[in-house]
């Protein structure tokens, strides 16, 4: 990759610009065109035919016009377009929508997930907040019946996690208020490292509570440990790149696997700094469902007590300015209703 000169640069954004809007391999006479370039077909083409060496742009056929490379869109994301914001008549739209919401965290998540596709035309995600780290707070075992035990994890920020237990034998209910007793007496207040640190319980059925303890705090703090929202899955299907069912299914696969999102979010979002936004072009050579897609991504929350994830996936072929900028004004309006709500 070598570096641009200042027409190179124009007329990769304007190949970019044109190719976003009409899904079409992007010709020099079609450029000078449309956009009134004060130079000729012949430089415009010969322009476009270094970028294509430099692997920007590439011809799908001979007789074709030139289309982004994936390299081409990330030079447009990271050298060309420049900071962008929503309209503000947009924001006040949208800032709206949420405080008519109240403090509902199920609704915030929903009407973000929907003020994302809309605003993108894109498939968007959104997961609820959850607690950074899981600290516990209170357990209550109580015996249901014969061998069935119900237990009952508590931790603090208010989340519940219930669970059938079925013992090896049947055990009475002061035994097990015992044994909740001992737990709770240690584990208040500690999150699941500092618990897994404590001496081991000689009492055996103790020792079996405790460990269930820490497998649930520890799906607790995992990035999609609660509910995932998602809208605009239509969008990404009608657009002509993923008319082909295979490039759809692999598309849309990443939303529908949790583990591969999972992956995806921990390895991008979760080592980003709150606030930024990240943008995953052809799936950077590491995810192959991305290859025909691109995602922008953002952290929300209050750090220390909660957060989550949001963004969007859609064609390589999206446009990243309103979608990033989108993406940024959500995380940002979700972080403030979340640290208002958790610090009130």
């Amino acid at each position: 990759m070598g570096d641009l000169t200042e027409r190179q640069k124009l007329i990769l954004a304007l190949v970019i610009r044109d190719y976003i809007e009409t899904a079409q391999p992007v010709g020099s006479v079609r450029l000078v065109e449309q956009y009134g370039l004060d130079v000729s077909s012949a430089t415009v083409r010969n322009e476009m035919m270094t970028l294509t060496e430099l692997g920007y742009l590439r011809q799908p056929h001979t007789s074709a016009g030139r289309v982004p490379t994936e390299e081409g869109f990330r030079y447009f994301v990271r050298q060309l377009m420049g900071h962008t914001e929503l309209p503000d008549p947009t924001k006040r739209t949208i800032t709206h929508q949420f405080y008519q919401a109240g403090a509902d965290i199920d609704r915030w998540m929903r009407l973000a997930a929907s003020v994302l596709a809309h605003q993108s035309q894109a498939a968007s995600l959104v997961t609820a907040p959850h607690p950074e780290k899981a600290i516990f707070k209170h357990l209550e075992l109580i015996s249901t019946h014969g061998r069935q035990v119900l237990m009952v994890l508590v931790l603090v920020g208010g989340e519940v996690s219930q669970q059938m237990l079925s013992l090896a034998e049947p055990v009475s209910q002061e035994q097990l208020s015992m044994v909740a007793q001992s737990i709770n007496n240690v584990c208040v207040g500690l999150d699941s490292d500092r618990i897994a640190a404590l001496p081991t319980p000689t009492d055996a059925l103790e020792k079996d509570i405790r460990k269930l303890i820490l497998d649930g705090m520890r799906r607790t703090t995992g990035v999609l440990a609660g509910e995932l929202y998602r809208d605009g899955l239509a969008h990404v299907l009608m657009e002509p790149e993923f008319g082909e069912s295979d490039a759809a299914r692999r598309a849309l696969r990443i939303l529908e696997e949790r583990s591969l999102l999972e992956d995806l979010l921990t390895r991008t979002v979760l080592a980003s700094e709150m606030g930024g936004v990240q943008v995953l072009i052809g799936g950077e050579g590491a995810w192959e469902e991305l290859r025909d897609c691109s995602m922008v991504l953002a952290r929300y929350g209050a750090p220390g007590l909660a957060t989550g994830t949001l963004g969007v996936l859609g064609p390589m072929r999206m446009a990243y300015g309103r979608t990033i900028s989108t993406v940024r004004f959500v995380a940002d309006l979700l972080s403030d209703l979340v640290e208002d709500m958790l610090t009130q």
